[in-house]
């Protein structure tokens, strides 16, 4: 793949743009020009060849950052590869990871147009002396899994090699109606 990918993260406290800088440090391993941006700050998508957007995921919902991202850059996202991650679940057992997943499922539909090759929850951190109380009172904790976040950007960096995935079968049928008989 020629260009550059984008790396767009919208972190309340910082773990997510830690992420966001690993993912890129795969994807450069892999022989990928990236740029790493808070989503916020992401103004124009022409320059890239691919984009990742990852968010933190607090209270129930995708960082508000990441969702108005792929919102204001819908149709641009129609043509390039996209992957996302969520940040959030304090652990990695199953029914906090499958929680996370439904909540960052719930955010993607508000962009129905959006449709990412690519989607992944990993671990959040909780660090109580930044968080106000309540939450001050929780137990610290650190659920990134560093292994299978390179894995997920090694997987996506090996996608890119193909171009964009194959379109939903379905998006052939105007395609076919104007073709000549």
């Amino acid at each position: 793949m020629s260009g550059t990918v984008l790396i767009a993260y919208a972190s309340k406290h910082g773990s997510t743009q830690e992420v966001a800088h690993a993912v890129a440090e795969e994807l450069q391993q892999h022989g990928l020009d990236v740029e790493t941006l808070p989503a916020r700050e992401v103004e124009d998508l022409r320059p890239y060849a691919g984009v990742v957007v990852g968010g933190s995921i607090y209270m129930g919902h995708w960082h508000a950052d990441a969702v108005d991202l792929l919102k204001r850059h819908k149709y641009a996202l129609e043509s390039l590869p996209l992957a996302v991650f969520g940040m959030g679940p304090r652990t990695l057992e199953q029914h906090d990871v499958a929680s996370a997943m439904a909540q960052l499922h719930h955010s993607l539909a508000s962009v129905p147009e959006v449709d990412p090759a690519a989607v992944a929850i990993f671990g959040g951190v909780i660090n109580p002396r930044s968080l106000r109380f309540p939450f001050s009172r929780m137990p610290a904790t650190d659920a990134r899994d560093w292994t299978a976040i390179r894995a997920w950007a090694a997987d996506f960096a090996g996608s890119l090699d193909y171009g964009k995935p194959a379109s939903d079968p379905r998006d052939h049928r105007s395609e076919l109606q104007q073709t000549p008989r």
